[in-house]
């Protein structure tokens, strides 16, 4: 079972229409209420990370923590910040300084010599919201790693029977951000015990607009 493209490209079309103007490109989000799940035992709760064929326009940011030669390639292939193990030990007793510096990023990558650092220092910040860095050996192919993470969402269900994710911006066309949301729904109805029937409301809308309900 899957959801009609049509009622979905309505749909975005509606939310893209009743959103008010504003001066930046909004994103276009998804909103899930689920049903159903028994979300206290841990094997229902998920944390998918899902490469849309349709990447929004806006940026995806993406910081490595790497040393040496991986460090370089990471700044060579585009990475928004790349930080070393002087920065994480600064960052051991200043928790304030740690939580500026994720602040506004959406992926981490880590070279797998730091992890245990990484967690020591961010692991309280970036654990609970499912942040926590990919780990890549000092030898991965680093630039095609950055550009995938940013065809990504991530997508999470934990403590609420709700799930949020960014599906586009408001300058894409509709059929494209249709197509992001049938993969992600696609994803979640593999993932889902009964499948889309978990799924109890889905709704698009707008960062600051109403959201339109999609006709499952």
């Amino acid at each position: 079972m899957s959801v009609n493209k049509e009622e979905i490209v309505k749909a975005v079309d509606a939310a893209k229409k009743t959103a008010k103007k504003r001066k930046f490109n909004q994103s276009v989000e998804l909103v899930l209420a689920l049903q159903d799940i028994d979300i206290k035992k841990p094997e229902n709760r998920i944390n998918e990370i899902i490469e849309l064929p349709k990447p929004p326009s806006q940026e995806v940011k993406v910081a490595v923590f790497a040393t040496g030669d991986l460090a370089v390639r990471a700044r060579n292939a585009g990475a928004n910040e790349v930080y070393g193990k002087e920065t994480l030990n600064d960052l051991v007793n200043d928790k304030k300084k740690a939580r500026n510096l994720v602040q506004g990023i959406d992926f981490f990558i880590a070279e797998t010599s730091l992890m245990p650092l990484v967690g020591r220092v961010l692991g309280s910040i970036l654990g609970p919201r499912g942040g926590m860095p990919t780990p890549i050996p000092p030898t991965a192919p680093i630039d095609a790693l950055i550009d995938r993470r940013r065809r990504t969402v991530q997508l999470r269900v934990r403590s609420q029977l709700s799930a949020q994710c960014k599906v586009g911006s408001e300058d894409m066309n509709s059929e494209d951000i249709a197509d992001n949301i049938q993969t992600i729904l696609t994803r979640l109805e593999r993932r889902l015990e009964k499948g889309l029937r978990n799924i109890k409301e889905a709704y698009v809308k707008t960062t600051m607009g109403p959201p339109t309900k999609i006709a499952l």
